[in-house]
This record gives structure tokens, C-alpha cells and sequence, in this order.
């Protein structure tokens, strides 16, 4: 008996030593790869300090402005298409910077090709950029949900997206009954959590990021890349509401349980009860919409 709790003992003991070991190769580990980083950006530094300061300074200034114009710029013409203030089959207006100097030809066409990319403009020689029709936008880019979220058929477009929501999200509630792993259990439960302790301002940030980290997790969680694919264009959603004061400031507290018992009934592994009640959140959600919009 004693020759066996000193065997335990020794086991332990070994153990520690090696849990210690480890650490502290990787801490050593890490020490080494921050003094090389500090090194070589010490090097670059001593390499640009040949340039003169004023040099890299002008420099410096001039590529973030030019990041800013492209950024503004982007937002004007994208607004503009989305919002109809540029009609079907119209160039694109020149652009306007509110009394700053006009973006360069090189950010012009930087920022015309990313709304050729979404679908939003056709690029023709002479012609120059015209907007699309509403049909051929990349209607699931992000960007273009927030741009829809801001014109004036928001309400239309959160009916959309809340359709679209409907069809995919119980789905992927009873895939992910049958596809999810304990860490997206554990996830799903915590934001589940997180919700209820912000329910009382659920048209705040903290509320949102709990709520966009369910429904991303559910979507991942099922096991289709498809569905995973629309965490952006949910969390786009999710955040348009929130954005645009279509959140009640205190959450419905029955759709709060059916979160809680979304997560457990995954857990549990039962698809058929996880997809019902996932049906019921979106619908609720919808509903919600109409009735804070007045329909």
C-alpha cells in the first residue's frame, strides 16, 4: 500500500515537472520570436531611417487619405446605386468629398471595380460605369445589405433577409443536432446566457454581439458549408436592426427561453424539436420588425 501511494506520488510529481517544463519552453519559445520581431522591425526602422523623416511622414499621410477617400467614396457611389439616386442605365456622378480635394484616378477605378464585383455597376469602354439593375447585384455581400439597411426600403429588405433566415436557420438547428461538437454546444449555450444577461438592453452592443454569435455558431454548428457560408449576411442583418432602431430595448423574454432551448435540445441531439423552435425565434424576430416599424 505504501509502495503504491508513493508510485501516485511520484506520477504526480512528474507530471507537474512536465506541465512546467513545457510552459516554460514555450515561454522561452515566445521571448525568442518577440526579440526577433523587435530586432527586425529595429532593422527596417534603421533601413527607413536613410529616407528623410519629412519624406516618410508626407508619405505616410498621403496613404492614409488615400485609404480614407477610397473608403468614402465607396460608400457615396454604393449608396448612391442602392438607394436609386442613381437610376438603371446612369453613369456614375462625379464624386463628392464635401469641399475636400477630389480622390485620384487610381482610387476611382479601385473603387469602381469592388462595386463591378458586387454586381452594383457594368464597365464599359466610353461608356464609363452605369448602375445594374436591382437582379444583378451580389444581394448577399454584406456590404450591400448595410447599404439596403440605410436607403429606404429598409423595411422590405429585413422581410427578405427575414424569409431567407426562415429557410435556412431551423435547418441548420436539426443539422446541427445531429453535426455539432461540444465546443459549439458550449458556445451556443454561453451567447444563450449572454443574451439573457443583456436582455434588459437588447438594442445595445453587448446584446448584439451575443445574439450574432448564436446564430453564427448555429449556422457553422450544422455542418454545411452553404449555411456557414451566411454568418456575415445574418450578422449583417442582426446588426441592421440594431443600427436602425428596430430592436425593442428590452428583449422578448420568451424568445430569450427559446434560445436557451435551442442549445439544449442540440445538446440533447433532438433535430426535430431544435428545428420548431428555431422556426419560432426567426418568426418572432419578423414579427417584431413589423411591429416596431408600424405595419
Amino acid at each position: 500500500m505504501t509502495f503504491h501511494c508513493h508510485r501516485i506520488h511520484f506520477v504526480c510529481c512528474y507530471l507537474i515537472y512536465r506541465v512546467i517544463m513545457e510552459y516554460a519552453i514555450l515561454l522561452r519559445i515566445g521571448v525568442l520570436n518577440m526579440y526577433a520581431i523587435t530586432n527586425q522591425t529595429c532593422d527596417t526602422c534603421l533601413m527607413t531611417s536613410a529616407i528623410s523623416p519629412m519624406t516618410a511622414a508626407v508619405s505616410g499621410a498621403a496613404a492614409a487619405n488615400e485609404l480614407s477617400l477610397h473608403d468614402r467614396l465607396l460608400d457615396e457611389w454604393g449608396m448612391a446605386v442602392v438607394s436609386g439616386e442613381v437610376a438603371t442605365g446612369e453613369r456614375l456622378p462625379e464624386p463628392n468629398m464635401d469641399g475636400d480635394a477630389a480622390p485620384s484616378r487610381t482610387v476611382t477605378r479601385e473603387v469602381t471595380r469592388v462595386l463591378e464585383s458586387m454586381g452594383l455597376v457594368s464597365v464599359k469602354r466610353k461608356a464609363g460605369a452605369t448602375a445594374n439593375p436591382i437582379e444583378q447585384w451580389n444581394i448577399l455581400d454584406p456590404q450591400v445589405i448595410q447599404w439596403r439597411l440605410r436607403g429606404p426600403h429598409r423595411i422590405a429588405a429585413l422581410h427578405e433577409l427575414s424569409q431567407l433566415r426562415a429557410a435556412v436557420e431551423p435547418v441548420a438547428a436539426r443539422l446541427a443536432a445531429s453535426h455539432a461538437t461540444a465546443d459549439d454546444w458550449a458556445t451556443l449555450t454561453r451567447a444563450a446566457i449572454e443574451m439573457v444577461a443583456h436582455s434588459d438592453h437588447a438594442d445595445e452592443a453587448e446584446y448584439l454581439d451575443a445574439d450574432i454569435l448564436f446564430h453564427r455558431t448555429l449556422l457553422e454548428a450544422s455542418g454545411n458549408l452553404m449555411f456557414a457560408a451566411l454568418g456575415d449576411v445574418i450578422a449583417s442583418t442582426l446588426t441592421g436592426r440594431t443600427q436602425h432602431e428596430l430592436m425593442p430595448q428590452v428583449a422578448d423574454q420568451t424568445a430569450l427561453s427559446w434560445h436557451t432551448e435551442v442549445a439544449a435540445l442540440i445538446r440533447k441531439g433532438d433535430g426535430a424539436a431544435a428545428e420548431a423552435t428555431m422556426r419560432q425565434i426567426v418568426d418572432e424576430s419578423d414579427q417584431a420588425i413589423s411591429h416596431i416599424a408600424g405595419e
